[in-house]
């Protein structure tokens, strides 16, 4: 089973996903370590990735997808996922939207160190986020270990 936690910058994929996985027993991929170089540079710099810039990065996170499967793995996969078109090329057998307000996704930003994406790009990736239909909502601004229940819930 592929389960793919989704949400914008700031949502929790990377803390929540690596959660999940450990408690399932499962791979953890995390989409944000695919990026091509230049896309982590443009990032860096504050601008946002155009669907052009993100074509060869879902490529290679649906390569990683496709070869879990091919291996009968089960894994967490975080990406951002931000459009419907993403979503279906990457095709999980779970979608899971980490759900978490824009003013609080902008504090945790602020607070983030070390990682290429800057809050300035919190507002491009909101204008950008399409509604995912079928996926399981989960309050992300709960503790890690009540959305990690939550998630494995719906897997139940």
């Amino acid at each position: 089973m592929i389960v793919l936690l989704m949400g914008p910058a700031g949502s929790g994929k990377t803390t929540i996903g690596l959660a999940l996985a450990a408690a399932l027993g499962w791979s953890f991929v995390d989409a944000d370590d695919l990026h091509p170089r230049a896309n982590v540079d443009k990032m860096r710099r504050g601008e946002p990735l155009t669907d052009e810039d993100r074509a060869p990065w879902l490529e290679r996170v649906h390569e990683k997808v496709e070869a879990l499967r091919a291996a009968g793995d089960d894994a967490v996969i975080a990406c951002s996922a931000l459009r419907e078109i993403y979503r279906e090329r990457l095709a999980p057998d779970l979608l899971v939207l980490l759900d978490v307000p824009p003013e609080v996704l902008a504090s945790r930003l602020a607070r983030r160190t070390g990682h290429f994406f800057p809050k300035e790009l919190l507002a491009s990736q909101l204008a950008t986020l399409e509604a995912p239909a079928g996926a399981i909502v989960v309050d992300a601004t709960r503790p890690v270990d009540d959305v990690v229940h939550a998630i494995r819930a719906a897997l139940d």
